[in-house]
C-alpha cells in the first residue's frame, strides 16, 4: 500500500478532479486520482474517515469549503456541489468507516468503531 497523508489531523476534506498526468499515467502519476484535498491545508491524503460532527451543518461545511477552494484559487461556486458529494459519500458508510478513491471509484477499506466517532453533516 503507498498512502499518504499530508492534511491535517481531523481536517475537512474534498474530492478535488485528477490532473493530466494522473489521468494520462494513472499507474505512474501524482497520485492525486487517489487523493482527498484539505479544506484548510491545501495538502492531500488517500483517505478520509467518515465522522459525526453535530456542530457542523451543511451549510457551515459548504461556506468551509467556498473559502478553503478560493483560497486554493478555485472558483467557490463548486463549494456546493462538492459537499453534497462528500455528504452523499458519508452518508453511504457507517461511522468510522475509512474510505479510499481511485478517480471516481470510492470504497470502504476499514470500519474503526470509537467513542468519538461522528457523523457528517447534514446526515
Amino acid at each position: 500500500m503507498n498512502d499518504y497523508s499530508f492534511t491535517v489531523p481531523g481536517e475537512l476534506v474534498y474530492v478535488q478532479d485528477p490532473c493530466d498526468c494522473d489521468r494520462i499515467e494513472p499507474l505512474n502519476g501524482c497520485g492525486c486520482s487517489r487523493g482527498f484535498a484539505g479544506v484548510a491545508s491545501a495538502r492531500a491524503t488517500t483517505t478520509a474517515k467518515v465522522v459525526d460532527l453535530p456542530e457542523l451543518s451543511i451549510e457551515s461545511y459548504t461556506v468551509a469549503l467556498r473559502a478553503g477552494l478560493v483560497a486554493q484559487g478555485w472558483p467557490g461556486e463548486w463549494a456546493p456541489g462538492m459537499a453534497e458529494l462528500m455528504l452523499d459519500m458519508a452518508a453511504h458508510s457507517p461511522i468510522g468507516t475509512i474510505i479510499e478513491r481511485s478517480f471516481d471509484d470510492y470504497r470502504a477499506r476499514a470500519t474503526i468503531p470509537s467513542e468519538t466517532t461522528k457523523r457528517p453533516p447534514g446526515s
